[in-house]
This record gives structure tokens, C-alpha cells and sequence, in this order.
């Protein structure tokens, strides 16, 4: 009677131990330590850098002005040192002036000497007028800082020019570009076309005709304006220097962003 459950647990302890070693497990490690796989690939493309490419402060530039016709134009700006580039013109404009042609030299001849005397000479593409332009020193301030005042008969428009076009000089007047004559050649001022300095907010409603004065302590101008219109805001073209006097207002297009209103007006006399 006692041999039978002696022999069903013999049985059951039999059928335990080979449960517990019937299977072994294995893990093979990661490649790498990665436990996942990547979902993207994200691709990297590298350029070389150009060779003999001046990264010096010879050629670096001061940005333009906020919201300057300029402002968006890549590679605009001044030169932080304009006396260190060849061919800088009136605050860092440079003046494209031809092709450069280097005189053939005698290879046999050549030494130190005659390599160093070798000139570059430029030839200019194309013959124009020569430009007018008057530089800001220092004694055509006035005693509130300002250079000179614009007046707009019909727009009632009686406002001081301070020099440059920053937020800092629009919110006191209206602002000379400092790339720019100040009295013979092209003057260019920008103000603010709304809040509460928009003293050009109507300027694109001025009519052919109608007359701007400048008043500098280089005398009085007055101007009859020829042209209105509305130009990209990279397009600086209408900053650059003239032979004729004149002056050129810009200021923002309500609303659009990428266009700027531009008004010229040449002198009466």
C-alpha cells in the first residue's frame, strides 16, 4: 500500500528536474552596443574651402541698417576697413572698373627687379558722367545732432535728418544713408511709414511735380519730384551715386514686407 505514492512522488520530483533543464537560452551581444536600429538617415554634405580665399579683416563687412533697401541683399554692407581695399569708395562702396591687364614680360629678362617694376593697368568698360558726392564731417552737424531738415509742403512734413538709418535715428526723424551724399550728387533718406514718427507714410502719394526742400548748413535745395514707385527690398540700385543733384526717399509698403516706395525728385536749379 505504501510503495505506490512512494513511487508517484519519485515520479513527480523526476518530471520537475527535467522541466528545469529541458531548454538553455543564449544572447548574442549587439553589434557595436546598438540595441535599435536607426528609423532615418540624415546625409551630410560637406564643402571644400576654396584655396587662397581672404577670410581676413580686410574684406569683412559691416551689415547694413535694419529694414535699408539693403538690409536683405547678401554681402551688402560696408567694409570695416575700407583703406585695406583696393578700389573702396565713399564708406566701403567698391567701383567695379574693368578687367586688369598685366604687360607681357620678357621670361629671359625677368629678375626681381623688372618683376617689381611691372604696373597693373586698368581699363575702364564703360565711360560715365563722373558723380557727384559730398561726404558728412563733422561741421555740417548742428548742436542736436542732426545734419540738415526735409520739408514736404504737401504732406505737411517738416522733419531732421540724423545720419544713419537705424531704429535709434528713426525714432527721432528720419535717417541719411551713410553710404550716401549729404548734398551734391544723390541724398537718400528713409523714415518710417507708420507709429508715431511715420513722417513718410504718405510719400507714396506725392505727385509728379510737387517740391521737397533740404536744409543743410551747406545751404537750401529744393527738389521737384519725377518718379514714384514700389521696388523690391533688395534693390538697392537707386542708392547709387549721380551727376544730376537729387534725393531719394524710401520707406515701407504697409503690409508687404518684401517691397519698399521710393521717391526721387531732382533739383530746380
Amino acid at each position: 500500500m505504501k510503495v505506490k505514492p512512494i513511487l508517484l512522488s519519485l515520479l513527480a520530483c523526476a518530471m520537475l528536474a527535467g522541466q528545469v533543464h529541458a531548454e538553455e537560452y543564449t544572447f548574442d551581444e549587439s553589434v557595436s552596443y546598438q540595441y535599435g536600429t536607426p528609423t532615418s538617415m540624415e546625409e551630410v554634405h560637406t564643402e571644400e574651402e576654396p584655396e587662397n580665399t581672404d577670410r581676413s579683416k580686410n574684406v569683412a563687412l559691416i551689415p547694413p541698417d535694419f529694414g535699408t533697401p539693403t538690409s536683405y541683399l547678401p554681402g551688402s554692407g560696408e567694409y570695416l576697413t575700407p583703406n585695406l581695399v583696393p578700389g573702396a569708395l565713399h564708406g566701403g562702396l567698391v567701383e567695379q572698373v574693368g578687367e586688369v591687364n598685366y604687360p607681357a614680360v620678357d621670361a629671359g629678362a625677368a629678375d626681381a627687379t623688372a618683376q617689381s617694376a611691372i604696373e597693373v593697368s586698368y581699363q575702364p568698360t564703360v565711360q560715365t558722367a563722373q558723380a557727384s558726392f559730398t561726404d558728412v564731417t563733422d561741421d555740417l552737424y548742428y548742436s542736436g545732432g542732426h545734419l540738415g531738415t526735409l520739408s514736404i509742403p504737401r504732406l505737411g512734413v517738416n522733419v531732421r535728418i540724423y545720419e544713419g538709418t537705424s531704429s535709434a535715428e528713426l525714432a527721432k526723424g528720419a535717417g541719411h544713408f551713410i553710404s550716401t551724399s549729404i548734398w551734391d550728387g544723390n541724398v537718400c533718406v528713409a523714415g518710417h511709414n507708420r507709429g508715431d514718427n511715420c513722417y513718410f507714410g504718405d510719400i507714396h502719394t506725392l505727385n509728379v511735380g510737387d517740391k521737397i526742400t533740404l536744409m543743410t548748413k551747406l545751404g537750401t535745395r529744393t527738389y521737384s519730384v519725377t518718379e514714384v514707385k514700389k521696388i523690391s527690398e533688395t534693390d538697392n540700385s537707386d542708392t547709387a551715386p549721380t551727376s544730376e543733384n537729387c534725393i531719394t526717399l524710401f520707406t515701407c509698403v504697409r503690409n508687404e514686407r518684401e517691397y519698399r516706395w521710393c521717391v526721387r525728385a531732382m533739383a530746380d536749379d
